[in-house]
């Protein structure tokens, strides 16, 4: 990657900040969209250097599960065995995720939609531009500096988290270079620049900000991201702390109703993305996966759909286990026990049965709200289901419009439920006591009415495992555990997801998958990208990807 410094430049284009965080907060609201500043300019007010600060924040959304940002505009969860896209023709939310989960050789070198290098270096770019910048032409106070200085350095982690959890390492930039040529760092340096610019953050920006500036990182919100990142980075003493300064702060809460946790501005959100549908800035994500009715169909509804795998995933709601077995073999002649699921089944699927925007969802062969067709019969499958089901979290039932209207809700990339799960999970990697990593889990499963798992060792992580994938489902969190885990190539390997074809009130278990779902574990680090290693005479390419 060449970074070049001019003697003057331009910062980035202010009208990029307004149309990505116009509407997302108070402080936002007075960009001028048409003007850029320059160097100097940039300096001569502080609400001028909120201006370039304020563009980091657009970074939340660009590896957002509403922008795509993590896998090219496809959600992550349609290369494990919970999501899947109903089209069977090559293109984004369509067969691109079903060519990556069942052809490993379909990554490369030369093509990764997973990649996000170019993303991350562009970001780490701007913000080393940013500092070097105040160095050179700040007057305000070191106080004031360094409280831009930190939002900057948690954007500058934030962004080279996603590098981390990807490759063997990195190159880490902290300046700007006058060459393209920088060697590679080792994972661990690579983890060590990350902590070292969050425990900056969090030591030197307010622990909470006043109701003006609402939405900005602060010392809290950072401890929280390093909960996660350092769970990634197998951490584990310093992701406890994090998580437990989070739980001590007394900020945040889990909501009363599942429904509503990851809707935002509630006290569960710590880290979100606020989108305005009349206003902008705007997404796409209703368009995409809302339910289709007889009366509200168009051309983009639901591209993706949950499998019967993860509707499985969900236990039952005294927490025993539904037996599967009758439906799979096809003896069973009845609905299958979808009333009998824990509460987050019905909040996060629309099953055959379950309304929706007021109406009863068909589902089926011949339905008239949902209509099933089997994957591959047809390139592509808009407005239909090939599993039997419909995605309900993350949709915005009141987006009635789909047509003429695009989506304004909310996206929460960290929530107080995270933190728990991720203190429960540090606990265990550190041999605590069962009660400290059962405890904040069982936290988690009381807020649905379900009941603690008291299970310990071995036993105990399968149960958080199942946890996690159902608390933080579709939230882009799955496919990136079970790489951390590596749990991947256990399991994602020789299978296929399934769903149920409804055809005048029967139900008939049904693969959705052409193919055998594949993983290769070199795909545990991710290729380096052909052009830097082309560009970078210090980078070499890793052994495997050569």
């Amino acid at each position: 990657m060449k970074m070049t410094m001019k003697t003057t430049y331009k910062f980035m284009a202010i009208a990029l900040l307004g149309a990505s965080l116009t509407a997302c907060n108070g402080w936002l609201d007075d960009i001028d969209n048409s003007s850029n500043l320059d160097e100097t300019v940039v300096w001569d007010t502080e609400a001028h250097v909120d201006m370039q600060v304020n563009q980091f924040y657009t970074f939340i959304n660009s590896w957002g599960f509403f922008a795509g940002g993590e896998f090219g505009g496809n959600l992550t969860e349609a290369l494990c065995d919970v999501f899947k896209y109903n089209h069977s023709a090559l293109g984004v939310r369509c067969a691109q995720a079903y060519q990556y989960a069942t052809q490993y050789n379909y990554m490369g070198p030369n093509q990764n939609s997973l990649s996000g290098w170019s993303t991350v270096y562009t970001q780490v770019r701007y913000i080393n531009q940013f500092m070097a910048s105040m160095k050179k032409f700040s007057t305000f106070s070191d106080e004031q500096n360094l409280i831009w200085e930190a939002q900057a350095r948690f954007f500058r982690a934030y962004a080279y988290f996603h590098l981390a959890k990807r490759y063997d390492g990195g190159i880490i930039y902290d300046f700007l270079p006058d060459g393209p040529d920088k060697a590679m760092s080792t994972a661990e340096e690579l983890w060590d620049f990350i902590e070292a610019d969050l425990d900056f953050a969090i030591e030197n920006l307010p622990s909470q900000w006043d109701s003006a500036n609402s939405g900005r990182i602060d010392a809290i919100m950072a401890q929280a991201f390093k909960s996660r990142a350092m769970l990634y980075a197998e951490r584990w003493q310093s992701a406890y702390d994090a998580a437990d300064a989070v739980i001590k702060s007394n900020r945040y809460d889990l909501m009363p109703a599942y429904a509503n946790a990851w809707k935002g501005t509630n006290k569960e959100s710590i880290i979100q993305f606020k989108f305005n549908a009349l206003d902008g800035p705007y997404n796409d994500f209703d368009t995409y996966y809302a339910p289709v009715l007889a009366n509200n169909r168009f051309s983009t509804g639901s591209c993706g759909v949950p499998t019967q795998e993860m509707v499985e995933t969900f236990e039952a709601k005294d927490g025993s286990e539904i037996d599967w077995t009758p439906w799979h073999d096809g003896t069973a002649t009845t609905t299958p026990p979808y009333d009998q699921l824990e509460p987050r089944f019905a909040a996060t699927v629309v099953y055959p049965g379950s309304t929706w925007q007021g109406a009863v969802m068909d589902n089926s062969v011949d339905g008239v709200n949902g209509v099933f067709q089997a994957y591959g019969d047809g390139a592509y499958l808009w407005n239909k289901t090939c599993t039997g089901y419909f995605l309900r979290k993350l949709v915005d039932e009141s987006h009635t419009d789909l047509t003429n209207t695009r989506g304004g809700q909310t996206m929460v990339v960290l929530r107080y439920a995270e933190v728990l799960l991720n203190k429960a999970e540090a606990a265990y990697r550190l041999h605590k006591s069962p009660e400290e990593y059962q405890d904040p889990m069982n936290k988690v499963r009381a807020r649905v009415g379900l009941p603690a798992k008291m299970s310990v060792n071995e036993r105990w992580f399968d149960d958080y495992r199942r946890e996690r994938k159902v608390e933080l489902s579709y939230e882009n969190h799955l496919y990136w555990d079970m790489r951390r885990w590596k749990l991947a190539h256990v399991e994602y390997n020789n299978y296929r997801c399934h769903g149920f074809r409804i055809e005048n009130g029967e139900y008939e278990y049904v693969e959705v998958d052409l193919d055998d779902r594949v993983f290769n574990p070199k795909t545990y680090v991710f290729p380096i990208p052909y052009s830097e290693v082309v560009n970078n005479s210090l980078v070499n390419q890793y052994e495997q990807w050569q």
